[in-house]
């Protein structure tokens, strides 16, 4: 599993949330569905963060 890969991919969704809550501005669902989105994905970049943490200790102990 490529950490570092995945969190490429996490940071280009939340680029792509991100643009679109801004083209939502005047389109209510797009806005909401999209903050929702965002909501979804800083919870996966936590999630990333821990596992990368859990390496660098397994790492670091070897």
């Amino acid at each position: 599993m490529d950490i570092k890969e995945i969190a490429k991919r996490i940071e280009l969704m939340v680029t792509t949330a991100d643009e679109l809550m801004q083209m939502g501005e005047d389109f209510p669902a797009l806005y909401r569905n999209t903050k929702r989105i965002r909501a979804s994905l800083k919870m996966l970049e936590i999630n990333v963060s821990d596992v990368a943490a859990l390496e660098g200790d397994e790492k670091a102990s070897s």
